[in-house]
């Protein structure tokens, strides 16, 4: 009896490592603006926020109506409920710069760690994410936050590591 339980054990195992194989289709990545994801993106920024960059990121002007051999570059807008970007490219499909634009997206841990111990009677009211992207690397990203206390009123500009401007 032993050795019939251990003989069929042993034949299960060997009935599901013989399981079928299915292919999977090649999937063509288009990483032509990584290195805008890689400057403007964060791990800590809001969703909406990372699904514009990602569209940004992925557009391919080359494949546009408007587009046209003879012009140098293209300027084209993105837009969601929460925010815009403003992004330009040259007639190659490269990003050169954007101008993004989010109001009252969640706040990343750092930002709002900082707000908290430097004004901790203090409820955030509004806040506007701004990024500026340029394809030499330079990337300027900053929350102004709008802040209430009572009757009182108070407007902070903060950098995404928490550092107040």
């Amino acid at each position: 009896m032993k050795k019939l339980l251990i003989s069929l054990f042993v034949l299960g195992f060997t009935f599901q490592s013989s399981a079928q194989i299915t292919e999977l289709p090649e999937i063509e990545l288009v990483a032509v603006n990584y290195k805008y994801l890689d400057a403007a993106g964060d791990e800590d920024v809001a969703i909406p926020v990372k699904q514009l960059q990602r569209q940004v990121a992925e557009y391919d002007v080359r494949k546009a109506d408007f587009y046209s051999d003879e012009y140098d570059f293209y300027t084209v807008n993105f837009f969601i409920p929460q925010g815009k970007i403003l992004a330009s490219y040259d007639k190659d499909g490269n990003l050169l710069r954007t101008a993004e634009k989010f109001k009252n997206v969640a706040l990343p841990q750092a930002v709002s760690n900082a707000i908290a111990k430097r004004f901790p009677n203090w409820n955030m009211a509004e806040d506007v994410y701004q990024v500026n992207y340029h394809e030499s690397g330079n990337v300027k990203k900053r929350y102004k936050v709008l802040l209430k206390n009572g009757d009182k009123r108070m407007r902070i500009k903060i950098d995404e590591k928490g550092n107040f401007l």
